[in-house]
């Protein structure tokens, strides 16, 4: 097996503004896995949060260039993504995802067969992805949330964590008047105080909010417990939920979980937090960073196990350099092509 990769920009078709910065343009490291005259490919996007610079995610590449491809095949490699071998032992988890996703288009290729069907599930998913309004004024806001539920957005998340949160709550209340039939997220990225989001919470509720992810700062899952417990809405962890030993650590204490396969390694991860939660009553939400239609592609193809989906990363994107999970309609869906079941936008003769 022959690791090589390429490094393109991704441009936002606007700055997307959260509680804590302002992003515009992050990179993507596209992976290339070639073996037999195929190739799988995956994404690691630059994440100046998670740590992971590009530098850093080129520096990894580099490192695991020579063990990668003393794999014999890519099925061995493929098996041993999960099972804490030598090869991967140190890797960002976002590099790992990404290798691991190339691994598992390759193998899909050779097989014939699309990722879902090789992870277990025999008909491709589909589901209605979330699609995230910053923070923003309420007119714009409003606007932005009817256009989106007349293309067929059916969930909207709206991100909070303004210094006011009355400025928060007049965003609210103006995406619930441009799109009244939507399912509404809330986003504060661990803005808050805990004595915030108890007086908060109640207010959201009333003006239709039915879920909201990470209120309080990450490094205190036991006030995140504490506030999901008199919460009238479901609470989900995030920043609080970045590796299985998290989740596992916060199963049966709030109502979900966002897994983000950059976050945790991958899709076999995600799959070892799905078990782990399993029986616990808190359900599994599945995320992404900001990243094109291959980096999402992974994800994608789990999102049947999933009670909350928010897979839309790469509809922020001014230009999608991939194509072939939808999502523009307010709905994502697996491929039943071979692999992952993406192709660049622009060029054909994909191997």
């Amino acid at each position: 097996m022959k690791l090589g990769w390429d490094t393109v920009g991704l441009d936002l078709a606007e700055p997307l503004r959260i509680s804590r910065s302002v992003m515009s343009r992050r990179d993507a490291v596209q992976v290339v896995i070639e073996h037999g005259g195929l190739r799988g490919r995956g994404e690691a996007v630059s994440s100046d949060y998670l740590g992971l610079p590009t530098a850093r995610i080129l520096r990894h590449l580099a490192a695991v260039r020579a063990a990668t491809e003393r794999f014999p095949d890519p099925e061995t490699a493929w098996a041993e993504t999960g099972s804490g071998h030598p090869a991967w032992d140190g890797l960002p988890p976002g590099v790992l995802a990404a290798i691991e996703a190339a691994l598992l288009d390759l193998v899909g290729k050779r097989a014939g067969e699309p990722a879902h069907r090789l992870l277990g599930t025999p008909t491709a998913p589909a589901a209605a992805t979330a699609r995230t309004i910053g923070i923003t004024t309420p007119v714009p806001a409003a606007a932005q949330a009817a256009r989106l539920a007349m293309s067929g957005f059916t969930v909207l998340k709206v991100k909070a964590g303004s210094p006011d949160p009355a400025e928060d709550l007049a965003r609210v209340e103006a995406v619930r008047t441009g799109a009244p039939g939507a399912a509404l997220l809330l986003d504060p990225n661990g803005a808050w105080t805990e004595r915030q989001a108890l007086d908060l919470l109640p207010r959201f509720a009333g003006l239709g909010v039915g879920a909201v992810e990470q209120p309080l700062a990450p490094g205190r899952p036991d006030a995140l417990a504490r506030v999901a417990k008199e919460s009238p809405i479901p609470v989900i962890a995030d920043e609080d939920a970045v590796s299985y030993e998290d989740a596992a650590r916060l199963a049966g204490l709030v109502h979900g979980v966002n897994v983000k396969l950059a976050k945790c390694g991958g899709v076999r991860a995600a799959l070892r937090i799905h078990e782990a939660l399993r029986g616990s009553g808190t359900d599994l939400m599945l995320g992404c960073l900001t990243a094109s239609s291959l980096g999402i592609a992974p994800a994608v193809h789990l999102a049947d196990r999933a009670r909350w989906v928010d897979l839309d990363g790469h509809l922020l994107l001014a230009d999608d350099p991939w194509t072939g999970i939808g999502g523009a309609d307010g709905t994502v869906r697996a491929a039943n092509r071979a692999g992952l079941g993406v192709r660049p936008a622009r060029a054909e003769g994909e191997r």
